[in-house]
């Protein structure tokens, strides 16, 4: 929240660090299967994050008195914070006083707490010692730190500074049997809490650590220099004269691609440091992080340093996100898909390393930026956020913050409470829902989401075609709302998807799915290729929009589109493409497609890419000229569909039936299930969500409409309920059970959530 991500104000419309402690996907490391942390941001007093509060002989009665508050509200743990700038005002001189006395204060009361680290938030006596370690822009521009942004972890000095001080706190924070867990970084970046706007278009890690850095990273790519010139197409003559690319040039293409690779990998890498550091004194709490917004809706090229959720994940016991749906600097609220849809995303980074995901912030109050001061938020919404989170298999939520911000440019925004001290509806709707979420923390910390047989391919090369030149055509979006478009469709008709990374694809890590969308391929890596390749060899079907594997890795061209060699695993070629508003694909005759009949129009984005088929492949699809659109292929034991346009972003910007209809029939060709259906006259308005274990189901349905709504939920269930009790009120529910189905009714008020457990005999 410290430093919104520009995608995200654009855009609102719409391996562990230890060894022998991972939890998997049903476990927390501190606290077993019987604790779910239900958190309110709460730093003792009134001062917002980062900054803390002075103690003086109040201090104790005061946040005693607030800690009594959200305990009594039904919240059972705080999520506090610690700054560098307060914690070491001198060097090698810890005042974690403040820490201190809000740990004894929180044991006092059984309640937990997890610590925000805030690095970024530095002592000035590190900039004075080590002045090299400010950050550089790519103008050259040097940032004097204002208490933020701090300095670069990749001086050597920042660096054994800043791990000296993650030791000392957590050597002093396990002291407290009150202490849960670590938030090691908040909202990573290269960069944060700052904007420069007397440089265009910024673009950070030039500083000399950094680029030192970079030409090892380099070095163990590429091994030689005569390796690195090829590629770069460059003539140095020495490993110190390279440095990362500073403006586009025609001929620039792949240095800036493995610029933003390394940064991702450097994110990565700073957060397993953090946590290794974190980890000399404390050997089982969790040690987590949380990224602004889902990678998905950021971009590689952010100038800023956005991180890969995927990567980020694999270095933490969770990795999570902050979840601000009516922020101020969004343009519109969230819709409900945009929200399904990144809590889905965070989820699938976590369980592509058989982890859980946390939500590092989740927004409580008023969005305001200065004088920009987004809707009120309800209770009913903070009910549905926190719901929609538990229910999409988070294994803890932090509401941000208890009280409003007190000071800055969010002042007065965000708060549960009002800042004289007196409740609202809101902390009290936040503070039921938390309660019932305590009541069955073991329920759902033993049940994970019903597992997917859909996979979306998340590609962050698709973000960089023509690399650091802007792309100038409308598809800047195109990689999030493809993704986006796929996603709709499946939750529209309650069926589960999962996000899979390029490292899950070329890994090998897609057993447990039968198809994989690639909706954006324009640009793929060789090991991905080569990872859909096996996928379809094994018995896998693959779906890829047009101009697949047009570019490699380095951003060279393919001879032959799709390129890397899927033109024989999808069975055809590009011939010629064609830019449109939008495209029209008829479906042929007697073709079989699920819930299609002969004649129907599938829409698409962008371009006709017509298709020549080869020998053996089948034209599913023609544009309206009669030229093959569509084209399905045997390959191995699986099967291809290679579309020549963009469907999935043309029905996040259109949707319409058939378009659905199409996609999802080709999962059914691939034999996937639906073990979810809604009737009734608001069947289009619910959205089901479930967790399931081997003796129980939790159905989280979600009326996603200011209108009430009758609806009649089917499910297919293992085994025959004995029970089924609503979480409201631990009430019995009636509910019908026969040939395997379970069905339960209701008539929802508006928004309103219902979560009801199904009980095994």
């Amino acid at each position: 929240m410290k430093r919104v991500s520009l995608w995200i104000a654009i855009w609102g419309l719409l391996l562990a660090g230890h060894a022998g402690t991972t939890p998997t996907y049903g476990q927390a490391i501190d606290g077993g299967n019987s604790f779910y942390p239900a958190a309110v941001w709460y730093g003792g007093g009134k001062a917002r994050a980062p900054m803390l509060e002075k103690l003086d002989s109040t201090s104790a009665q005061r946040w005693g008195a607030d800690l009594d508050q959200i305990k009594a509200d039904g919240f059972n743990t705080v999520k506090t914070w610690i700054d560098w700038q307060t914690g070491e005002p001198k060097r090698a001189e810890f005042n974690f006083d403040n820490l201190n006395l809000l740990m004894r204060l929180a044991q006092d009361r059984g309640l937990r707490v997890i610590v925000q680290i805030y690095l970024d938030s530095a002592p000035d006596w590190v900039g004075r010692l080590y002045p090299s370690g400010r950050f550089v822009d790519s103008s050259g521009a040097v940032i004097t730190s204002q208490s933020a942004p701090g300095f670069s972890i990749d001086d050597p000095g920042v660096r054994s500074e800043a791990l000296a001080f993650l030791r000392a706190l957590s050597q002093d924070a396990n002291r407290f049997s009150a202490l849960y867990g670590w938030d090691a970084w908040s909202e990573p970046h290269l960069i944060n809490w700052a904007e420069f706007p007397y440089l265009s278009n910024p673009e950070f890690g030039f500083n000399p650590a950094t680029q030192e850095r970079f030409r090892k990273w380099l070095q163990e790519k590429y091994k030689t220099l005569d390796q690195l010139d090829a590629a770069w197409y460059r003539t140095y003559t020495n490993w110190n004269q390279v440095e990362a690319p500073r403006f586009p040039t025609i001929l620039s293409y792949t240095d800036y691609i493995d610029w933003r690779r390394f940064i991702d990998e450097k994110l990565a890498a700073d957060l397993a440091l953090r946590v290794s550091a974190i980890r000399t004194a404390d050997k089982t709490h969790p040690i987590t992080s949380h990224s602004d917004a889902p990678s998905l809706f950021t971009s590689p090229t952010d100038g800023y340093g956005e991180p890969d959720d995927f990567r980020m994940s694999a270095q933490a016991d969770f990795y999570g996100t902050s979840m601000y749906p009516m922020h101020s600097e969004s343009v519109h609220p969230w819709s409900s898909g945009m929200l399904d849809t990144a809590l889905d995303f965070s989820r699938s980074a976590g369980h592509s390393f058989d982890k859980g995901f946390w939500i590092g912030e989740l927004q409580a109050g008023q969005g305001a930026t200065g004088m920009r001061i987004a809707d009120p938020v309800t209770p009913q919404d903070e009910t549905f956020w926190i719901w929609q989170a538990v229910a999409h298999g988070a294994r803890e939520f932090a509401v941000y913050a208890w009280y409003p911000m007190s000071s800055g440019f969010e002042s007065n925004g965000y708060g549960l409470i009002n800042l004289d001290g007196t409740l609202t509806d809101r902390a009290r709707a936040a503070g039921r829902t938390a309660a019932a979420i305590g009541r069955h923390a073991s329920s759902l910390l033993n049940a994970t989401p019903a597992p997917a047989q859909i996979a979306i391919l998340y590609n962050r090369l698709s973000y960089m075609v023509g690399g650091s030149q802007p792309t100038l055509s409308r598809l800047e979006r195109a990689p999030i709302d493809s993704a986006m478009g796929v996603h709709r469709a499946f939750a529209e008709e309650q069926i589960a998807v999962d996000f899979v990374s390029t490292q899950d694809v070329a890994g090998g890590k897609l057993g447990q799915y039968k198809i994989l969308f690639v909706p954006f391929p324009v640009m793929l890596s060789s090991d991905v290729a080569d990872g859909i390749t096996r996928f379809v060899e094994h018995g896998g079907y693959a779906v890829a929009g047009a101009r697949l594997a047009w570019n490699n890795e380095r951003g060279f061209a393919s001879t032959v589109i799709p390129g890397i060699g899927l033109d024989k695993v999808f069975g055809a070629r590009e011939t010629v493409i064609r830019p449109v508003d939008h495209a029209q694909m008829i479906i042929g005759p007697s073709l079989g497609l699920p819930g299609l009949t002969d004649g129907e129009r599938v829409s698409g984005a962008a371009f006709e890419e017509d298709l020549e088929p080869y020998p053996g492949a089948q034209v599913l699809a023609r544009f309206e000229d009669g030229k093959p659109a569509v084209i399905e292929n045997s390959f191995g034991k699986g099967k291809t569909i290679l579309i020549g346009s963009f469907t999935p972003l043309a029905y996040d910007e259109h949707p319409d039936a058939v378009t659905r209809d199409f996609l999802v029939s080709l999962a059914k060709l691939a034999g996937v299930p639906s073990e979810v259906e809604v009737s009734g006259s608001g069947q289009l308005q619910i959205e089901v969500r479930r967790l399931v274990s081997a003796q129980e189901q939790i159905v989280f349905a979600f009326n996603e409409s200011k209108d009430p709504a009758d609806a009649a939920v089917s499910l297919s269930v293992p085994w025959t309920p004995q029970h089924a009790i609503d979480w409201a009120d631990d009430r019995d529910v009636t509910f019908q059970s026969e040939d395997g189905k379970v069905i339960l009714k209701k008539t929802f008020a508006p928004n309103e959530v219902w979560v009801v457990s199904l009980e095994a005999r």
